[in-house]
C-alpha cells in the first residue's frame, strides 16, 4: 500500500486524475480497434484514450501517466506484445501502484494492469479481443457487466463498445457520478493518412448524461458517414449508390434539412426534377438560406443545370 507522503512523487498537474471505467477492444471481422471511457471528470477523452491505426489502442487511467499512450503505441509498433510493452513502462514508473492501464494490439492481444493502490472498487477483465477496466466504482460488478455486454451484443464495434459502457452505468458506474465520455476507433490497417485511419473520434467534455450524449453523436456520425460515402459515389459517377446512401442518412434523421438538401441536389444532377421539386420546396420554406445557396452551387460546378433549369428551381 502506498503511503500518503509519497503521493507527491506522481500526483502532479502533468499526471491528471481519471478515476473511471473504460474498454479497449477489436472487431475480429473488420480489424478496427477502439477505446472508450466515461468518468466523473472533465474532458476524460483528452487524457485517457490513445490509438494508432495498424498498431493498437491504449487506455491509461486512475492517476494517469500520460506517457503510457504514445510510448505504449511506439513499443507495440516496434514489435513488442502488449504485455511486453506494458511491463517495460511499469518497470520504470514509481507510481505504478496507482496506475490502471490497458493495451490492445492489432492482433487483439491485450495486457492490463490494475495497481494495488487504485481506489476501490477497482479491477479488470480480459477476453477475446478486449479488456474492461475500472476504478473508483460503485461496486466490483462493473467490469464483468461490461464484458458480458460486449460479448453478447451484435453490430459494429462502436455499438458493442457503447453497450459495454451502458452496462457499466447500469451497475451505477463511477461512485461519484457522470461527467464526460469519449470513444476513439482506428483502422486495423494503416494507410499513413490520419484523416482516413481515424474512423471515429468523439468526445463529450461535460454533460449531465455523457453516455446518452455519446450514443447520440455516434448515431449522427454514422449518418454523416453515409452522406460522405454518397458524395464519394457521386464523384465516381455511381448515382444509384449515392442515392441509396443519402436515403440511409435521411432515414436516420428525417428532419435534417442538410441531408435532404444534398440528396435533392443529387437528384437535380441526375435530371430527376419531379423527385427533387417537393423536397426542395419543403427545404426552401423551412429555411431560405438553402435557396440562396443553390445558384452558388451552379457557379462552383457542384450543381450541373442550365440557366432555365436554375430559374425553375429557384421558383420552387
Amino acid at each position: 500500500m502506498i503511503s500518503t507522503s509519497s503521493f507527491s512523487q506522481f500526483f502532479k498537474k502533468s499526471e491528471p486524475f481519471a478515476h473511471t471505467y473504460s474498454i479497449v477492444a477489436r472487431d475480429s471481422v473488420t480489424g478496427e480497434m477502439g477505446v472508450a471511457v466515461q468518468s466523473h471528470w472533465f474532458s476524460v477523452g483528452s487524457s485517457v484514450t490513445h490509438g494508432k491505426a495498424g498498431v493498437g489502442v491504449v487506455a491509461t487511467q486512475s492517476f494517469i501517466n500520460p506517457s503510457y499512450g504514445p510510448k505504449g503505441l511506439a513499443l507495440m509498433q516496434e514489435g513488442l506484445s502488449p504485455q511486453q510493452a506494458l511491463d517495460a513502462l511499469l518497470q520504470n514508473d514509481a507510481g505504478r501502484d496507482v496506475r490502471q492501464v490497458a493495451f490492445l494490439n492489432v492482433d487483439g492481444d491485450v495486457a492490463t494492469h490494475t495497481g494495488s493502490s487504485c481506489i476501490e472498487a477497482a479491477g479488470h477483465r480480459q477476453g477475446n479481443n478486449f479488456s474492461m477496466q475500472a476504478n473508483l466504482m460503485h461496486s466490483n460488478t462493473v467490469w464483468d457487466a461490461m464484458a458480458d455486454a460486449f460479448e453478447t451484443t451484435k453490430g459494429p464495434l462502436s455499438t458493442r463498445m457503447l453497450a459495454a459502457m451502458k452496462a457499466a452505468q447500469n451497475e451505477k458506474g463511477d461512485l461519484r457520478g457522470k461527467q464526460s465520455a469519449a470513444i476513439l476507433i482506428v483502422s486495423g490497417t494503416a494507410t499513413g493518412n490520419s484523416w482516413e485511419d481515424t474512423l471515429m473520434d468523439l468526445r463529450i467534455e461535460d454533460h449531465e448524461n455523457p453516455i446518452e450524449e455519446l450514443e447520440r453523436l455516434i448515431k449522427i456520425h454514422t449518418a454523416y458517414n453515409f452522406m460522405n460515402d454518397g458524395d464519394l459515389a457521386m464523384e465516381h459517377g455511381d448515382s444509384k449508390k449515392a442515392e441509396a446512401l443519402y436515403l440511409k442518412a435521411q432515414n436516420m434523421f428525417p428532419d435534417n434539412l442538410e441531408m435532404k438538401y444534398w440528396y435533392a441536389v443529387n437528384l437535380l444532377n441526375n435530371k430527376e426534377y419531379e423527385k427533387a421539386a417537393p423536397i426542395l420546396k419543403t427545404i426552401f420554406k423551412a429555411d431560405e438560406n438553402w435557396k440562396t445557396l443553390t445558384p452558388r452551387l451552379v457557379k462552383s460546378g457542384l450543381l450541373i443545370i442550365s440557366d432555365d433549369e436554375l430559374t425553375k428551381v429557384m421558383g420552387f
